[in-house]
Order: C-alpha cells, then sequence, then structure tokens
C-alpha cells in the first residue's frame, strides 16, 4: 500500500486513538505519517509517546511517522485520511445531558444518541463537525474521513452540511457485536467451532444505534429460523434482574444479552442490531423504570462513572502488554486499506441515502451495508423490514433532521419541537420546556 498521510482528530484520546494505533501497527502493510491533533494539545503531545511504545511493542518501528499539531490546518494539510473521534466538551457537560432528564424521571441508560441527553450532546457538537468540514474542504478536500463521534448520524450529516462534497461515513461497532451473538448461536445450532464473526453475513437497515437485522446466513445457512425458534421460547425472555444488579456492582456497564434485540424481533419481525443499551433508548418503553430495564439485564450508565473514567484515562500510563496488536473487531484500519486500493470489503456503514433505504429521504445518514474499495464506498440497499420497524425509524430519522435543522439556524424553538417528539420526553408540556431551558444552560459547550 502507497505511503499514508493520516490525521486524527481528537488524537489526545485515551481509547479510540490508541486503539486505532494498535491497529495500524497490526496490519503490516500499512505506513506513512501519523498526525495527532486535539484541542487538549498536551493529550496529543503525550500519545505521540504512546504511539512510538505501541509501534516498537509491536516491533513496527519505522513504518509510521508520529507528531503532533497544535494547528488544524497544518495537521490536515495533505492527508488522505482523517479520522475523528472526539468528545465534544468536557466530561462534566454530560450532568445536563444525563442528570438533570433523571430529575423528571426520564431515564438514560447512554444518553449520547437520542433522548434528552442525545440532542443537547447534538447541540454542541454540530458547530464543531461544520468546523471540521469547512477546514477539511479548505486543506484535504479529497480525503476519506471515518467518523466515530457520537450522536453518529448528527456529526456525518453535519459533515455533509457544511462540506456537501465530503467522503465520510460513520463507523460503528455495534452491529459487529450483533454478528458476534449470531456466531455464538451458529457454534450451538450447527454443532461447530465458532466462526469468526465476519463469516456472519447479515442485511440491516436503519439508523446508527437504531439498526435492524432483517437476514443473516452462515456458508448459506438461513439463520433467520433458528432466530425465530429462540424468540419463540418463553424462557428467554425470562426475568434477568439478578445478571443486572450483578453487573451494576461489578460495574459492567456495557455487558448485555441482546434481550431487547430479540424483544424487537418477537415483537415487529426484525433483530434489533444495536447493543440493548442503545436500542433501549428510541420507545419509550424500556425505560419506563430501572427496575423494568433489569429486567432485560441492562444497566444505565452512571454520569459519576463517566466524570471517574475520564480522569482514570487521561491519566494513564500504558504498560507494554496493554499494547500488543492483536485482530480487533474494529474496523477503521480495514476500511482504510480498501479505500486505498488494497482490499474489497463490505460492512456497516453510515452514509447519505442513495435510496439504499428506500423507507426513509434521500440525503439522510441511513446505516446499511456498503461496498468499500479504492476511493469508493457503494451502499447496497437494504432489504425493508416490517412496516412497524420502518415507523419506528422514521420517527427517529425526523427527530434527527430536525434537530439538525435547528442547530444549523440556530433556532432553538424548533430545537425544542424535535426535544418533545423524542419518544423518551414523556412528561408535561411544561415540565418538558423548564427541562428543556435548564439543559440548555447545563449543556452547553464547555472545556
Amino acid at each position: 500500500m502507497k505511503k499514508t498521510r493520516i490525521c486524527i482528530i481528537g488524537g489526545g484520546s485515551r481509547l479510540w486513538a490508541i486503539q486505532f494505533m494498535k491497529d495500524l501497527a497490526y496490519n503490516t502493510t500499512t505506513h506513512g505519517s501519523l498526525v495527532l491533533y486535539d484541542i487538549d494539545k498536551a493529550a496529543a503531545r503525550n500519545n505521540v509517546a504512546v504511539a512510538r511504545q505501541v509501534f516498537s511493542v509491536n516491533k513496527s518501528e519505522g513504518r509510521f511517522q508520529v507528531e503532533a499539531c497544535d494547528e488544524i490546518g497544518e495537521a490536515l494539510s495533505g492527508c488522505d485520511l482523517v479520522v475523528i473521534s472526539i468528545e465534544p466538551g468536557k466530561t462534566e457537560c454530560r450532568y445536563g445531558d444525563l442528570v438533570l432528564p433523571e430529575e423528571y424521571g426520564i431515564l438514560q441508560s447512554v444518553g449520547d444518541t437520542t433522548g434528552p441527553g442525545g440532542i443537547m450532546r447534538a447541540r454542541r457538537a454540530l458547530p464543531i463537525f461544520f468546523d471540521f468540514a469547512r477546514q477539511i474542504e479548505k486543506y484535504c478536500p479529497d480525503a476519506w474521513v471515518i467518523n466515530y463521534t457520537n450522536p453518529m448520524t448528527l456529526c456525518t450529516a453535519a459533515l455533509y452540511h457544511a462540506f456537501p462534497g465530503i467522503k465520510a461515513l460513520g463507523c460503528c461497532h455495534e452491529v459487529f457485536h450483533t454478528q458476534n451473538f449470531l456466531a455464538d448461536g451458529v457454534s450451538r445450532w450447527f454443532s461447530v467451532p465458532r466462526p469468526d464473526r465476519r463469516d456472519i453475513k447479515i442485511d440491516i437497515t436503519g439508523v446508527n444505534h437504531f439498526t435492524f437485522l432483517t437476514k443473516a446466513t452462515w456458508q448459506g445457512n438461513d439463520l433467520m429460523p433458528h432466530l425465530l425458534e429462540l424468540v419463540s421460547n418463553p424462557a428467554i425472555f425470562t426475568n434477568r434482574t439478578a445478571q443486572a444488579l450483578q453487573r451494576l456492582k461489578d460495574e459492567k456497564w456495557f455487558d448485555c444479552d441482546q434481550i431487547i434485540g430479540l424483544s424487537f424481533f418477537r415483537d415487529f419481525g426484525a433483530l434489533g442490531a444495536a447493543g440493548d443499551r442503545h436500542l433501549a433508548e428510541f420507545v419509550p418503553w424500556f425505560l419506563t423504570s430501572d427496575e423494568d430495564l433489569h429486567h432485560y439485564g441492562v444497566i444505565r450508565t452512571p454520569y459519576d462513572w463517566r466524570l471517574r473514567s475520564a480522569k482514570e484515562k487521561r491519566e494513564k500510563v500504558f504498560k507494554d502488554d496493554e499494547l500488543v496488536a492483536e485482530l480487533s473487531d474494529e474496523e477503521g484500519v480495514d476500511i482504510m486499506r480498501s479505500l486505498m486500493g488494497e482490499r474489497t470489503m463490505v460492512t456497516n456503514i453510515n452514509f447519505p441515502n442513495e435510496g439504499q433505504i428506500n423507507y426513509l429521504p434521500v440525503g439522510r445518514i441511513v446505516e446499511s451495508n456498503g461496498v468499500i474499495s479504492q476511493d469508493s464506498i457503494r451502499p447496497l440497499v437494504s432489504s425493508a423490514p416490517p412496516l412497524a420497524v420502518q415507523n419506528l425509524v422514521r420517527q427517529v430519522s425526523d427527530v434527527q433532521q430536525m434537530t439538525l435543522d435547528a442547530v444549523v439556524s440556530g433556532d432553538d424553538g424548533l430545537l425544542f419541537s424535535a426535544f418533545l417528539c423524542d419518544p423518551l420526553v414523556n412528561i408535561s408540556r411544561d415540565k418538558a420546556r423548564e427541562l428543556f431551558d435548564r439543559m440548555l444552560k447545563a449543556s452547553a459547550l464547555q472545556y
């Protein structure tokens, strides 16, 4: 593969940036330069040392020249690939996203994509993404852009709004978890060693974190009858409160059993293909109380843990054994290799709707499969899910469009309309207005 210049916006990250570096070290055909840019300049400089440690530990010294740039224009100039993985504002902004709604009885398991928290996070993130897009248009208009930041749909839409000619996609690993769940099932159903999740071929449709699977095969074997048999067994949906309480005790915030995803399959005919924590937030009936959520084995990620985790990440010193590279479920480097012409791959992408999802308007950012090859992304037409699922996804997409329009125009009145339309806002109009006004202040962008 030719030398590639990569810029990571959010290069001071102690999670996504580090994983991307490990994946670069694992894929030995990649080489070039890696530029780290972050509003926290010290964090970016610290990660230069971590990058060198990664390449040293994995015997990949010399493959990438790594530097931190204080100015975004310098960082972007001449780039072939731009990776965006940021936290829009300091972690304390999430107090308004998560804690204030809880005071009004509105619970959110994640609060970064949908619900009141997702709307407020979008309000502070989208102007940042408008600027990123303008800077990319100025300094590297032909670069491919991979966005990891939530709210994925709206941040990716913001890039296209500000620079319609941008070549960008949103990359999310939630669908990979569903493939892993099905790979476990294949091992049981066919009495074979567990296959790699990449061997599970799926058809997906929807928007990020509210994605649905309509078809799944393994080596030509249709997996949908096995899923139908699974959800026909009432024992699958027995109360999982004990597991949830143990996860709460162990702080296993991200663990789930796909029971909410299976509930969508049982009730609507399409498997929820994002993690249960995300799926729960797009409809009004899973988050009525912690007790109801625990029934599905799912717990909410608390604000105080997010504060503690952010502090621990900032202060972390990596040991060599933590930086050993191995095949990961993340696909950013594989996408880069495909776009640079080394390979072709099919995977889930968040990309403007060109008709691949026929029940949503053209131009909206949607999630479906796509073929990624040299300097090309070609979305694949998704099978339409049952009408009930289409209706649920349409409502979500419409609220997202209202949110984008409101931020573009600076119209908090329109943003309040989107707020009221969100399925989690199940309180009186006056209480909703009170909460909204409080969140505008508490969730505003600050560093």
